[in-house]
């Protein structure tokens, strides 16, 4: 059924781009009549002056840097106050209020900032291994939370925050942000329409080189058990000495991150899952190493990992393929490609470019069938060309688009006005993080893993 439901919408995409209804032009607007809609309304918004029910006022728990590059961008969308920060390093919260303000409280327990009756929203920007414990904290409190990707640290922890989010009936959203972004819409908007006929396979690659991009994050002069609340960081994991580099390196280490696979794989899950709806691989496996940065990292720096989705009523079968290399000497390159029986599309956040094959030749199409013509008919045959679709479409976003990042802030905050939805919750952000994780789970046991995407567990 689904074969021919994309044969059939593949010919209606083909038919729109000749006739100019689609790709009127090399570069056409990647924004929906729904985009601009949500855009104007953000512009309403944004001239509107917002009274105390209005007004959402948020704390950030974790200031390191995607923390901060979160409430930064949260504090932009109109009717949004930053009040309070927590963070476990001196440093970071003087730093708060040089950026935010005197008026800032600041703390190292974020059980003081869920105790605030004047803070509706928490933004967690903490190491992986605290966003469960949080998370359930913060809901059970009655406040809306954002969650930084990925959602927890090992899957048996997501059935926990599920359960808060449903009981609690607050609004939690993970923060994979290409989830928000045009992009992703764009891309599945074409898919539906047919426009690589039918995905068969799709792949992501991440590369990076500098020290920032693999983790070697610079580590503060004044580091030390003095200025680091260390005994509260390691409230809920093995004790050891205060070590600097497992605070401000957390990444590097299985016990408070989740790897490359848990940082950048998650982020393909969130939209590849998004573009087709599907609800995830049933198949996992992973290989790799520490090729580079040797530095006393537990976890790889080159990752590959497969994955099997199996057809279901929404998608056919396909496989995925995804590489990390914190080795490249070429600059880096970041991109997702979907690839179907007509073409293939790169996603990227504010950009699609979609590639068709021309030359695909359609056995079902009536328009292609010949007759039997006699020797003396062949000679007045005249083979007229056709109208033909641009083998590239680039679709792009309107200049002073906000970004993806914007976006899913501003999701997040319109859906705790409206008591509405948001593009990421807990059930959602468990299907992205639960092949990521297991992705790692294959490479350390060096085995291949059968994951159930429905029943949300793993196959013995």
């Amino acid at each position: 059924m689904i074969k021919n439901e994309k044969q059939n919408s593949r010919r209606s995409f083909i038919a729109n781009v000749t006739k100019g209804v689609i790709g009127a032009s090399m570069v056409p607007s990647i924004v929906t009549a729904k985009d601009s809609k949500r855009h104007l309304e953000e512009l309403v918004r944004s001239n509107q002056n917002f009274g105390p029910n209005d007004q959402v006022q948020i704390a950030l728990i974790g200031s390191g840097g995607m923390g901060v590059a979160d409430a930064s961008t949260c504090i932009t969308v109109p009717g949004v106050k930053l009040v309070a920060v927590c963070d476990l390093y001196d440093g970071r919260l003087a730093q708060a209020k040089k950026r935010w303000g005197n008026d800032i409280a600041t703390t190292k327990d974020y059980r003081e900032i869920l105790r605030r009756s004047d803070i509706d929203a928490v933004i967690i920007g903490t190491p992986d291994f605290w966003h469960k414990d949080i998370s359930v904290a913060a809901m059970n409190a009655g406040k809306h939370v954002y969650c930084e990707k990925p959602m927890v640290h090992d899957i048996s922890e997501a059935p926990a925050v599920i359960e808060a989010q449903n009981r609690n009936k607050v609004v939690f959203q993970v923060g994979s942000q290409g989830m928000s972004s045009l992009g992703n819409e764009k891309a599945k908007e074409l898919l539906k329409q047919g426009a690589i006929g039918t995905l068969n396979y799709a792949e992501a690659f991440y590369a990076r080189m500098s020290p920032e991009g693999a983790w070697q994050y610079p580590i503060p002069a004044d580091a030390s058990a003095s200025t680091v609340d260390w005994d509260r960081y390691l409230a809920i994991a093995p004790k050891r000495p205060f070590d600097p580099l497992r605070f401000f390196r957390w990444r590097n280490y299985r016990d408070y991150g989740t790897g490359v696979s848990g940082d950048l794989f998650v982020h393909v899950f969130s939209s590849l899952h998004f573009i087709t709806n599907s609800i995830g691989p049933n198949k996992i496996m992973a290989t790799g190493g520490l090729r580079y940065w040797k530095d006393g990292r537990e976890v790889p720096d080159i990752m590959l990992g497969t994955f099997d989705y199996p057809d279901t009523n929404v998608h056919p079968a396909f496989n995925l393929s995804l590489r990390v290399n914190f080795v490249d000497g070429t600059g880096g390159t970041n991109y997702l490609r979907m690839v179907g029986s007509e073409g293939s599309m790169t996603v990227e956040w504010d950009k699609v470019t979609l590639y068709r094959n021309r030359n695909i030749i359609d056995a079902t199409d009536p328009l292609l069938k010949t007759k039997n013509n006699t020797a003396e008919e062949k000679q007045y045959v005249y083979e007229r060309k056709k109208m033909v679709p641009p083998e590239e479409m680039i679709y792009t976003v309107e200049e002073g688009y906000k970004g993806a990042h914007f976006d899913h802030h501003y999701n997040w905050i319109n859906a705790i006005r409206t008591k509405g939805k948001v593009t990421e919750d807990a059930l959602f952000g468990f299907r992205a993080a639960a092949p990521a994780l297991l992705c790692n789970q294959s490479y350390f046991d060096n085995k291949i893993i059968q994951w159930d995407p429905e029943k949300l567990k793993v196959i013995s």
